[in-house]
């Protein structure tokens, strides 16, 4: 598998690309990297509903322990629990196995360090390097230096405390229906909101080890969104496979975006005086309106590539607290260490019970602009995107725009794509310069 790590870990159709003969190296050199000379060290392992967890968290654990290194095995847990109980059980490094918002024939492994964030590409690099060199030179112990392997049972609970430790208020009189995707929520998310004393509806909750994100979830919230008007809820909330996300649905069954969730709870931090440095992290994919929703209230917005992991690391870098991207992938820094579908959504809901607003008055606190994504098929990404006539086309649709818009042309992560997006007010002016540039994309090809 070249270019083993992405940008969420590595990821692969399991039993084909990620194996349990691949995961195995990946448990002896991610032991070998993150936990030393073993003596004493513990890596806690977690996994989704996915049918292929219970094959590779038996490869990842047999590595592990091979290397000389204990397993404390949590279960089934969302992603960002796997980052809070590293730091909580002290141990020498989390890995989770899930692929997160995609179909049941992936998976993924993704490694925490021991203060709980993803680790630096640096360390991903010497991991990589181990594998690839088959661990040849990462010992073997014998005997009594063996790893052993621990089943830790209370390992909900303490998500779950620490989860409701995250807000002051509680969510007595609010009625939920929650969307668990049949994937990591299923089990903790309904206990978290309903231990809070919300009256809690849970949805895709009955996971089968095929059926995560199948229809529902983050990315596919319509069922979510007739169920809350079928209930007469105060709202929805919609979480992917491991809950590192969440997005939202109003009472008039309306979605309500990562962008929307960051603008209702910033603008109450800083309401409060709690926003640090008056600052958000978003990705250049953010709504036009959220910048400007921002702006009228004295928040400075700082701008990153796509992906949580970058969004992390500008907070990290300027002291702010607080950030994420329009999917629903939210950090706030004062709780856990990488986004937390289950935390954002304890925030939001918190934002509501002070407030005393609706969802749906919150949300109409940004105006969502109209974004049009075309994606161009290509087969040189860095030739397109190097091309001086596309710079000059982009500058010139951007004239066109007078100020009221704004355009974003870059190549997909992992797939042979050019994204063509284009947003403003006037749709008939985007479907038009989406329509040029996306021409031009494809002459220079």
């Amino acid at each position: 598998m070249a270019g083993m790590f992405g940008t969420d870990g590595v990821r692969g159709v399991a039993n084909h690309e990620l194996t349990p003969e691949l995961a195995f190296m990946l448990g002896r050199a991610g032991a070998s990297v993150l936990a030393g000379n073993g003596v004493g060290s513990r890596i806690v392992i977690g996994k989704d509903t996915r049918i292929s967890g219970d094959m590779l968290e038996a490869a990842l654990a047999a590595g592990i322990c091979s290397a000389g290194v204990d397993v404390l095995k949590v279960g089934v847990m969302p992603t960002p629990a796997i980052a809070f109980l590293t730091r909580d059980l002290q141990a020498a490094a989390g890995v989770v196995i899930s692929a997160s918002h995609n179909p049941v024939e992936d998976n993924g492994i993704k490694f925490f360090g021991p203060s709980g964030y993803k680790l630096p590409d640096e360390t991903e690099a010497e991991i990589e390097a181990l594998v690839l060199e088959h661990c040849a030179s990462v010992t073997s112990p014998v005997g009594g230096g063996v790893g052993r392997t621990c089943q830790i049972t209370d390992a909900a609970d303490r998500y779950v405390n620490y989860a409701c430790s995250t807000v002051s208020t509680d969510l007595r009189g609010l009625k939920l229906v929650v969307d668990c995707a049949n994937g990591a929520a299923s089990h903790v998310a309904p206990l978290i909101y309903k231990k809070l004393g919300a009256e809690v509806l849970p949805i895709f909750n009955n996971p089968d080890g095929v059926n995560i994100n199948k229809r529902c979830g983050s990315t596919h919230p319509e069922d979510l969104m007739e169920a809350v008007i079928e209930a007469g809820a105060d709202l929805g909330l919609a979480h992917d496979g491991d809950s590192d996300r969440v997005l939202a649905v109003d009472a008039e069954g309306r979605l309500v975006d990562g962008d929307q969730i960051m603008v209702a709870c910033a603008s109450h931090l800083k309401a409060k005086g709690q926003l640090e440095k008056d600052t958000v992290v978003v990705t250049v994919m953010s709504n036009l309106g959220l910048h400007l929703a921002f702006r009228d209230r004295g928040i400075h917005v700082l701008e990153t590539k796509v992906g949580d992991r970058y969004v992390l690391e500008e907070l990290l870098r300027t002291g702010a607290r607080f950030g994420g991207e329009q999917s629903g992938h939210i950090i706030f820094l004062d709780y856990n260490t990488t986004g937390d579908g289950i935390i954002t959504a304890l925030q939001l809901l918190s934002v509501m019970k002070e407030s005393g607003k609706q969802l749906s008055k919150l949300a109409s606190q940004m105006e969502r602009l109209p974004q049009l994504l075309v994606n161009v098929q290509v087969t040189d990404k860095n030739a397109v995107m190097n091309s001086p006539v596309l710079s000059d086309a982009i500058k010139q649709e951007e004239k066109k725009m007078g100020g009221n818009g704004r355009i974003l042309v870059r190549p997909s992560g992992t797939e042979p794509l050019v994204r063509v997006m284009a947003e403003g007010r006037d749709m008939l002016l985007l479907e038009e310069i989406a329509d040029r540039l996306s021409n031009i994309v494809k002459e220079i090809d």
